[in-house]
């Protein structure tokens, strides 16, 4: 009999990958089929006869040394990428599947990148970037229904125990409609097509798992995956990391069986409780020999119930085939007996007066050898459940029982009966809502024999009703309350009985809400302790534990708890567990939100050899109802009982109760994160840090911090959010300050939120891209909010995946914060007001004539200040103003950069004015630029007290004209000159250039104290020490993403005698060859190259002068290239200083003079040498001149000496750091 197997094993696909990071070679291999079950014998067995590929190709045994006779089979030998064979992970081609949709609706091999930003994923699966392939659907039906089809090559010889893992990514704005769309997995092999998978009715946006088992498969079979959409669904499928698992037959030769073991024909061992149970397990049949079962009594259901009787009334058991019961959600799509969609089960919905279906056996004799093979289908509901039980005198004995949902698959049981009376087999099974169950293929030993002469066994009578009605809960008191209100982490019944079974337990009177669905050769049940150690550790004695099961898949045991919800953000579960067990073994707990169709992962470990018990703390987090808490575990079939749980409860879950730091917003995240909350709802999360070769804390420099890593192995969310409760109704504005960091060559998006009770999120602060790895301060006016409470989240957006962002010191104060020193507009205003016809607008929402793109994103969902000068808006000489707050004065000079853009045709005057005490001087004044690109203005204010800006519009009577103004900042010292900087304070205006679809990365801005994640030289140029800044990129991360990274200047007027002096610091192996510096002229005209160097070793700095020339408005861009990859190195520029005018004539410095990273100290080495040399040769008269030369040396050497900090005063977005000894961050 050919055997479907049993499906989808919802095993979240970050157990696997969270073990990247600590695991390498074969043990990061071993470790991921582990966790899918156990290693794929065919793989291990593998021989090297490649004579007889071409009759064994595509069947899951590698017959080559290198595997290659299992490439394009709709799977590679060996994903490269994943470590694991038989893996298609689309990264170099498409495995063999291939397009055989019938319409312009289709599949393509595509990546993120390539794609329409807004539109499928935003990342890969595999990769869990931009950069990573995948199949994605294209050209969606508009008018009429459509299917795109994706269909594998041949493949052949699948065994019982096969498995299908897929990742398939749903976004798109039909995702909630009632028919849209469908994802189906179906087989097909001789004349039959089978469905294995089908995609369920609620989906979040994101990466789900998908687990099929198509079962024993004899000969050649295709797979195909089809998508059906309705017309204007618009919805985007993609698809990656298809894995297929334990699909192999073993290789044969005799080998040396156990004594519970007998041989198949081909000489490989099976259980002999596997024989004779309805499954090809031996992949010859041989197990399942008629001559050999020929005493077996079967019962496939195909002609009739055979002697089996089913008891009248509603609900029922009925035969019934899938052909007959349609689409029906939750019914097999197939039997089990002849795995097609004809074949016929027994099946039972729910509805009725009475509550179960009971299928009932003949009387058999007592007997102590007797045993029954089933296979069960509980599908489409978590609170379905089938019994198994034995019935003498008219009493009931339950010997097993199953609930939950374990898929739209067959699940192989086995009880034995081992009685000294006549007794009845009792199957009584109860669907939940929306949910069906249904059992194939009866069969029992010759050990149950019937009763021939006594009385025949009566059944007992049905349980009295309930006095509740549906979709309400029985109170053990008999009282009734609403379903919703069951394991709501609220008492709703007056005796609590309502949240007695809804996992919280000892485990000493029962499961305590915990229910088995494990389809494998393990499950969980509550056992007693044996030793007395044991004992002592878990208190009574009891524990759930791991113990061998009856399922034919080689899969991890699960345990689930009852429906669960909702819950707070503190929510947690605690237990005792105990691991002993080697490095196959695991314990993992996962949550599953069925309102979502979400697999999180919560927590889990290795095993180790350790006897003690352990306890642990999991965060759960704030979820919505339903949600299940799910408990894996795999250890060696040899010693299952080495793994257990005990002690299990949920603590802070209520969320009408608050834990007393809820309203702890100011935190330092030293002790803790006090009221703040990550969001367990995704894997992509915040994580309390002290570096991990990042950089230090802001609070003292060896602390803690917050951090989200997007590039991390686990990371495949989209956001990563941290969460308060809801605050108290806020009467007055306060002021959220924080520090932040956001670094990186790509990294994506931190935002502030707002979210008033019963009212839309708003965004009170961001920031987008690479700030430098250096500390920045933020500032959030929350507003008052009346009577409403309110709560706040800070969220790191997933649309960067080079680099890091953190997150220190959070304090929230009475009052406006006052003015922002750096100010993007993506939030807002930032409190600017203006007279009236100053506008905050991004491109695509334009309330009045403007830029098409921001400077801050370069998009047209970016935003800025606008004022529209066009005579009908700002007649000639009228004024339109926009006022800042008041800055504090922290310095003598304070720089004040701002971006601007004019309009083309007369757009009028702007002009900058500073207000100190009600009076105003102007600084700055443009009425005209070339172009219609954005140009960086600055002015340098020398105030004597606290003062605020006025950007004053004088309009000039022209048509569609305006004035717009993006990312203002405050720094303290003087300007500099244009495209001068020695990045000590800021970056000039130096950037990289903005990138929608993020081809390319950004130069990075950091110190010289070593990082391990972001490597350059631990000295800058400009003061020679580790406290000094540069500015620096990274060439590792140049390939497929992008082979170029640029740092433009700000738009220089021409020139004719232009020079650019800077300072560049290059470590670049030789032998990569081909990568190199070059200094760019960009105009309207084009580009070219003024200046070049090929990659080489570290020769500290080294400095270059370059003349320039341009008739026009240019920029001088630095820009890496990369014709091979990766190229491992790093770039580090500093202290460039443009002149205008005057040419390079006056330079000091020859091109290409060597200043090493520790050139002041070599400096200060020559001065004395020379001292001594003029000391032997001059007379006594040059002894003076000696002294104050030796003077001079000293105070050189004593002020490049590197110093360091243990106390920091934070002003703004500058750093005075106290020079005491400071300990290196190493991470």
């Amino acid at each position: 009999m050919a055997s479907p197997g049993c499906c989808l094993s919802r095993l979240p696909s970050a157990l696997l990958t969270s073990l990247l990071p600590v695991m390498s070679g074969l043990t990061l291999l071993l470790a991921t089929l582990l966790l899918a079950g156990a290693i794929p014998s065919s793989r291990a067995a593998a021989v090297n006869s490649c004579g007889s590929v071409a009759e064994h190709r595509c069947d899951f045994v590698c017959h080559c040394g290198d595997c290659s006779d299992e490439n394009q089979c709709g799977y590679l030998g060996i994903s490269a990428v994943l470590g694991s064979p038989f893996t298609c992970d689309f990264e170099d081609d498409d495995c063999g599947w291939r397009d055989v949709s019938t319409s312009t609706y289709r599949w393509v091999r595509g990546r993120a990148s390539l794609d329409s930003w807004g539109t499928g994923p935003h990342s890969d699966h595999t990769m869990g970037t931009d950069q990573g392939w995948f199949m994605v659907t294209v050209s969606p039906p508009a008018k009429a229904t459509a299917t795109a089809w994706l269909q594998s090559p041949v493949m052949q010889e699948a065994t019982a125990t096969c498995e299908i893992w897929a990742s398939y990514h749903l976004s798109g704005s039909g995702l909630n409609q009632t028919a849209c769309p469908t994802l189906r997995l179906a087989v097909a092999f001789g004349d039959t097509v089978v469905e294995l998978w089908r995609s369920p009715e609620h989906r979040a946006e994101g990466w789900h798992q998908l687990v099929a088992y198509p079962g024993r498969i004899k000969g050649q079979f295709q797979l195909t995956f089809a998508l059906t959409q309705p017309p204007a669904c618009g919805a985007v499928l993609a698809l990656d990391d298809i894995v297929f698992r334990n699909c192999g037959l073993l290789a044969a030769g005799q080998q040396s069986c156990g004594a519970e073991e007998s041989s198949c024909s081909r000489g490989s061992c099976l259980a002999l409780g596997r024989f004779c149970d309805g499954t090809d397990d031996c992949g010859d049949g041989s197990d399942e020999d008629a001559e050999q079962c020929q005493f077996f009594t079967f019962c496939s259901f195909e002609e009739d119930l055979c002697s089996w009787e089913v008891e009248a009334g509603q609900p029922t058991w009925e035969r019934n085939t899938s052909v007959g019961l349609g689409t029906t959600s939750g019914v097999p799509t197939r039997d089990h007996s002849t795995n097609s969609a004809t074949g016929y089960f027994l099946h039972t919905v729910a509805g009725g007066a009475v509550s179960v279906a009971r299928l009932s056996s003949p009387t058999f004799q007592a007997t102590n050898s007797c045993s029954l093979v089933l296979y069960c289908h509980l599908h489409g509901s978590a609170t379905s459940s089938l019994r198994i039980s034995y019935v003498i005198n008219s009493t009931e004995h339950l010997v097993r029982e199953r609930t939950g949902d374990t898929g739209s698959c067959w699940v192989r049981e086995r009880v034995d009966f081992n009685l000294k009376e006549s007794f009845k087999v009792l199957i009584t099974g109860e669907a939940g809502s929306g949910g069906s169950v249904a059992v194939d293929d009866l069969i029992l030993s010759p050990g149950c024999v019937l009763q021939q002469d006594s009385a025949p066994v009566a059944l007992p009578g049905r349980a009295r009703a309930s006095n509740c009605v549906a979709e309400e809960f029985s109170c053990d008191d008999g009282g009734c309350v609403s379903a919703e209100l069951v394991c709501d982490f609220a008492k709703a019944c007056a005796d609590g009985s309502d949240e007695n079974h809804c996992g919280t337990t000892t485990f000493e009177e029962g499961a305590g809400g915990w229910h088995d669905t494990s389809v494998g050769q393990l499950r969980w049940a509550v056992q007693r302790a044996t030793e007395p150690t044991a004992t002592a550790l878990v208190g009574a004695g009891a524990f759930l534990a791991l113990q061998r099961g009856e399922g034919q898949m080689v899969a991890p045991a699960k345990a689930r708890t009852p429906l669960l919800g909702p819950s707070g953000l503190a929510c947690a579960m605690e237990m005792s567990y105990r691991l002993h067990s080697g490095a196959q073994g695991f314990l993992a707990v996962a949550v599953t939100e069925h309102s979502t169709d979400m697999t999180h992962l919560a927590w889990h470990t290795r095993g180790h050899g350790s006897t003690a018990w352990e306890h642990v703390h999991i965060p759960l987090g704030e979820r919505a109802r339903p949600f299940q808490v799910e408990l894996l575990g795999m250890a060696e079939l040899q010693d299952p009982e080495a793994i257990a749980i005990a002690n299990v409860t949920f603590v802070q879950c209520n969320p009408g109760v608050e834990p007393p730091e809820a309203a702890e917003l100011s935190c330092n995240f030293e002790a803790d994160l006090c009221g703040w909350y990550p969001d367990r709802g995704s894997d992509f999360q915040w994580v309390r840090s002290t570096g991990q070769g990042q950089g230090s804390d802001h609070t003292t420099g060896s602390g803690y911090f917050l951090a989200v890593d997007p590039s991390a192995p686990w990371s495949r969310g989209q956001h990563a959010q941290l969460i308060t409760y809801r605050q108290e109704p806020a009467a007055a504005p306060q002021c959220l300050a924080f520090w932040y960091r956001l670094a990186g060559p790509q990294i994506g998006t931190l935002s502030l939120k707002l979210q008033l009770q019963g009212a839309e999120e708003t965004v009170l602060w961001t920031q987008r891209g690479s700030q430098g790895s250096v500390w920045h301060r933020g500032l959030a006016t929350l507003p008052a909010t009346g009577q409403q409470r309110y709560r706040l989240a800070f969220e790191a957006l997933r649309d960067g995946f080079v680099g890091d962002m953190a997150l220190d010191d959070v304090a929230l104060t009475p009052g406006a914060c006052g003015a922002e020193l750096s100010c993007s507009f993506e939030a807002g205003a930032c409190g600017l007001a203006g007279s009236g016809q100053w506008h905050w607008q991004s491109g695509g929402t334009s309330i009045t004539t403007g830029p098409m793109a921001d400077h801050t994103t370069g998009t047209t969902t970016g935003h800025y200040m606008v004022v529209n000068t066009s005579k009908h808006s700002l007649p000639m000489g009228h004024v339109a103003t926009l006022s800042s707050a008041l800055y504090q004065r922290s310095a003598p000079a304070q720089c004040l950069a701002f971006w601007y853009q004019l309009s083309a045709a007369a757009p009028g005057t702007l002009s900058i004015l500073v207000e100190e005490n009600g009076e105003q001087r102007k600084l700055f004044s443009i009425s005209a630029m070339e172009g219609d690109t954005w140009h960086r203005g600055h002015v340098t204010v020398r105030a004597d007290t606290d003062w605020k800006v006025v950007f004053e519009a004088v309009g000039a009577g022209s048509e569609r004209s305006y004035m717009a103004l993006d990312d203002l900042r405050v720094s303290d010292g003087a300007c500099p000159e244009p495209a001068s900087c020695d990045f000590e304070w800021d970056t000039c205006g130096w950037s990289s250039p903005s990138d929608e679809r993020l081809h390319g990365f950004t130069w990075g801005w950091k110190s010289g104290v070593p990082l391990a994640k972001y490597p350059g030289p631990e000295q800058d140029h400009t003061l020679g020490t580790e406290d000094g800044h540069y500015v620096h990129f990274d060439t590792r991360v140049l390939g497929a993403g992008g082979t170029a990274a640029r740092l433009e200047s700000q738009h220089l007027p021409a020139t004719t005698a232009g020079c650019l002096r800077f300072w560049y610091h290059m470590d670049i192996p030789e032998h990569l060859t081909g990568g190199e510096l070059q200094v760019k002229l960009q105009s309207a005209a084009g580009q070219h190259t003024a200046w070049s160097v090929a990659g080489q070793r570290s020769q500290g700095w080294q400095s270059s002068t370059v003349p320039l020339e341009s008739p026009s408005e240019f920029q001088i861009v630095f820009e890496i290239t990369s014709r091979m990859w990766p190229m491992d190195g790093t770039v580090a520029l500093d202290d460039i200083e443009y002149s205008a005018t005057g040419g390079c004539d006056s330079n000091l410095e020859a091109p290409g003079k060597v200043k090493s990273s520790s050139s002041f100290v070599a400096e200060v080495v020559v001065g004395l040498l020379l001292a001594v040399i003029v000391l032997a040769l001059v007379a006594a008269g040059g002894r003076y001149w000696l002294k104050r030369r030796a003077q001079e040396s000293g105070m050189a050497m004593e002020s490049n000496t590197p110093q360091g900090f243990d106390n920091i005063t934070f002003q703004d977005d500058k750093v005075i750091i106290a020079q005491v000894p400071k300990e290196r961050d190493e991470d």
